[in-house]
């Protein structure tokens, strides 16, 4: 299941905010082993693993929007994927957000 968070960033800010938002939730979850690994300049790869069980998603930088895949989430957890869909939105606009402000400028 795909889900599209729209913007208006520059291809470099754009995946700023994004690597950002994947640090957050690394350090949010590390108890759970999360990683991000980044596959190529617009794809990273996120997982975890909760109670012997992995899950996965994907991010994927594209102009205008960032695409994010929940390519790894067993039947257990389905009931849940929208409510973290939600979050993982609500925390990349807030990176979008800091992005257009310059906050993530070195």
């Amino acid at each position: 299941m795909e889900h599209v968070i729209k913007h208006d960033l520059s291809p470099e800010r754009a995946k700023k905010a994004a690597q950002k938002a994947a640090e957050h939730y690394t350090k949010k979850w590390e108890k759970y082993d999360a990683e991000t690994v980044w596959k190529s300049e617009t794809e990273a790869e996120i997982t975890f693993h909760v109670k012997g069980v992995n899950v996965a998603a994907t991010v994927e930088l594209q102009p205008g929007q960032v695409v994010i895949d929940m390519k790894k989430v067993p039947l257990l957890l389905r009931p849940f994927k929208n409510m973290a869909l939600d979050i993982v939105h609500k925390t990349m606009d807030k990176w979008i957000a800091k992005a257009k402000q310059g906050e993530l400028d070195d």
